[in-house]
């Protein structure tokens, strides 16, 4: 079991207490629930006799970068699929993109309507005639084995919170967690995401009914910032030296601050926020700030 570091969060009142669970110092590259969602994943790929492993992604996708460098870590070919053929162009000015490159990874870039179709199975079969026998690992990771990794979260001294916070991508990683509490501990997930669909994606993974979706703190949607979510996540940073990444962990962390602040929690709860990891992809977001003349996210 990995040995994962929790800090106590500065918070402007006595009546709750705060901490935060570092799953992004797991790996540099492979951090958080990246590293959850691939552990089994990599020894199921391996127990199939499978070296190369095909899936998918975004321009900043943490998901791509974690493959990656993961395939390259444990001697697996990796291609990525990459929603956009006009990336293709912007390889070298994209760090997420360039990083996969560089660990290996064969990037093939397709139009945003044919990406819509990558469950389909014309499509995966498509991509079996192209590229041959892979291991295939879904956009952002979430599967049984994905799941059973993220179960790993919480351990026995974890007993002590009343409330588990994270971040909601696809669903995988709050499924893990949702899967390892105790009867009197309540999960709240953060979705990065527009929309409540989410919660059926996680009744896919898990039959506990311990769980709320807190859907005010998406910011308009995936990828989305604006001012007030920067500073926040600059203010956390030097108050706490942990970095945020703006499009999970941030947002929750602002969105438990808020609640906090509202009295939404009762008095004396102890709360554990996951910090997801995704910190490769501040980069990119600072890029896209630059352009738009807002304030860049701190990294020291």
């Amino acid at each position: 079991m990995e040995k994962v570091l929790t800090q106590k969060i500065q918070i402007p009142t006595n009546n709750v207490s705060l901490f935060i669970r570092r799953e992004d110092l797991i790996h540099p590259f492979v951090s958080g629930n990246k590293f959850r969602k691939l552990k089994y994943n990599l020894l199921q790929a391996k127990s199939e006799g499978k070296s190369t492993l095909l899936t998918f992604g975004g321009a900043f996708s943490n998901h791509i970068t974690a493959v990656a460098a993961a395939g390259k870590q444990f001697n697996f070919k990796t291609i990525g699929i990459i929603r956009g053929e006009e990336l293709s162009a912007k390889i070298i000015e994209n760090p997420t993109l360039s990083f996969a490159q560089e660990c290996g990874m064969q990037l093939e870039f397709v139009a945003r309507e044919v990406y819509k179709t990558k469950n389909e199975d014309e499509f995966i079969n498509g991509l079996k005639q192209k590229f041959g026998t892979f291991y295939l690992i879904p956009e952002g990771g979430t599967n049984d084995l994905a799941v059973k990794g993220c179960q790993e979260i919480l351990t026995e001294e974890d007993a002590v919170f009343d409330y588990i916070c994270c971040a909601v991508g696809t669903g995988g990683t709050i499924s893990g967690i949702i899967n390892s509490t105790l009867p009197h501990q309540k999960v709240l997930g953060f979705p990065a995401l527009k929309g409540d669909f989410l919660l059926e994606e996680i009744r896919k993974f898990t039959i506990k009914e311990n769980t709320e979706l807190i859907t005010d703190y998406h910011f308009d949607g995936y990828g989305k910032v604006n001012q007030g979510l920067i500073e926040f996540i600059n203010i956390f940073y030097k108050q706490n030296h942990i970095p945020l990444d703006p499009i999970y962990t941030g947002k929750m962390m602002y969105g438990l601050f808020d609640l906090i602040e509202k009295g939404y929690f009762p008095q004396g709860t102890k709360i554990l926020a996951i910090h997801t990891g995704g910190i490769q992809g501040i980069e990119g977001m600072n890029q896209k700030l630059k352009r738009k003349k807002l304030p860049l996210i701190l990294l020291q």
